[in-house]
């Protein structure tokens, strides 16, 4: 089966929706298909097309960018190339270009699969309110000529105003989650290397240092921490630097940074094996997500596959990993009291939320979300391998 694969960022940009949609290609890339993934050229130090991990990559120059989004001349060329040389197409949202890619399946016949991830909310303003305008319009048009949507969870799916336009079209296919597993001596030394020895507990973050992510909750909840135990630390893994679209919302934290950067440190953006050190390294993980534009958190999945509890806002998906494992705490959205005393609970009690990993693994992995595509994919086009739309 040919999948062509199709969102706005993708590798080396690191977030939840290209981790996603490079499991998936993988992991359908494993299963025996032959996968593409169509992307902006952000960078134009990225080839215009490769191959990496077996995966085809072809990247759309960009000509400017409006917002986070980008503006890409030769893109609806290469769509229409690419559509048709495919057997199924997976959109990923919210993606601008999303509609003209779904119309192009619908018109060549090719089953056409929307994977919405979630809300698509940019700061305040009037021209970002244009943007989200927009884009909403264009999501919308998606769904009504795509054959399938996918959810993470239910639980989004009945909260979320666009999937619950397209309750007929909804699946819900649980997101592809792995971590490899490293030996003790490389935990150890990553312990050694953040000087971790005499820290209690450790509190970890892996997120980009956008508005949606709540970096806020933790800090106003750290002197509240730091009153019941010292020497707290906290690791953040991710980007922190020059986040496309978020340079106000780190101006606007640095006062509070600065203020506990002796139980702060940033770690920048960590590779799989460098996060699978992290994760045994500290005591519980938090997603203090602030809204929508978080539908799952897969940080949290990927600590508990480590033996890590997580501490999640309670948010429609975001708050499933904790309720479906019973690994960790939910804590009101926003609220730094509550998220002081749920990080007290969990790292005093620990060992009554840890599970095994087995137990993990057959909620979520990488292989099972793939099946799950490929169900998808063949019941759309038939037994005969024919269009069914």
């Amino acid at each position: 089966m040919r999948v062509l694969i199709v969102l706005t960022y993708y590798r080396p940009h690191t977030s939840g929706l290209t981790i996603y949609a490079e499991r998936l290609a993988r992991g359908l890339a494993a299963l025996g298909h032959d996968v593409t993934i169509l992307t902006s050229r952000f960078d134009r130090s990225l080839p215009v097309a490769s191959v990496e991990n077996g995966i085809h990559v072809v990247r759309a120059p960009v000509l400017f960018r409006v917002s986070k989004g980008v503006i890409m001349p030769t893109f609806g060329w290469l769509a229409t190339r690419l559509v048709r040389e495919a057997d199924v197409v997976s959109v990923h949202l919210p993606q601008f270009d999303a509609a003209g890619v779904a119309a192009r399946g619908r018109l060549f016949g090719k089953p056409t699969v929307l994977t919405y991830h979630c809300d698509l909310k940019l700061p305040r303003g009037w021209f970002n309110r244009v943007v989200n305008s927009v884009v909403r319009v264009m999501n919308h048009l998606s769904g009504a000529w795509a054959d399938a949507v996918v959810a993470y969870t239910q639980d989004f799916a009945e909260a979320s105003p666009f999937l619950q336009k397209f309750g007929s079209k909804v699946r819900v296919i649980s997101p592809p989650v792995e971590i490899p597993e490293v030996g003790a001596g490389a935990v150890a030394a990553f312990a050694r290397m953040h000087d971790l020895e005499n820290a209690h507990p450790v509190i970890g973050m892996a997120a980009r240092m956008a508005s949606e992510k709540g970096v806020e909750v933790l800090l106003t909840a750290m002197p509240a921490i730091l009153d019941r135990y010292p020497s707290a630390q906290v690791l953040f893994a991710g980007q922190f630097r020059n986040v496309l679209g978020e340079e106000a919302y780190a101006d606007r934290l640095r006062p509070l940074l600065e203020r506990h950067k002796d139980h702060w440190q940033f770690l920048g953006v960590l590779n799989p094996q460098q996060m699978a050190a992290f994760y045994p390294n500290v005591d519980v993980i938090v997603v203090p997500s602030l809204n929508s534009t978080e539908s799952f958190g897969l940080v949290q999945v990927e600590a508990m596959l480590c033996g890590t509890p997580a501490i999640a806002s309670d948010l429609p998906g975001v708050r499933q990993p904790v309720r479906q494992s019973g690994m960790g705490e939910v804590v009101p959205v926003g609220d730094s009291d509550a998220l002081a005393e749920a990080i007290a609970r969990v790292v005093d009690a620990r060992a009554n939320y840890l599970r095994h990993r087995d137990e993990i693994v057959r909620l979520w992995s990488t292989e099972s979300t793939a099946w799950d595509y490929e169900s998808l994919f063949q019941e759309l086009l038939g037994a005969d391998g024919g269009y069914v739309g």
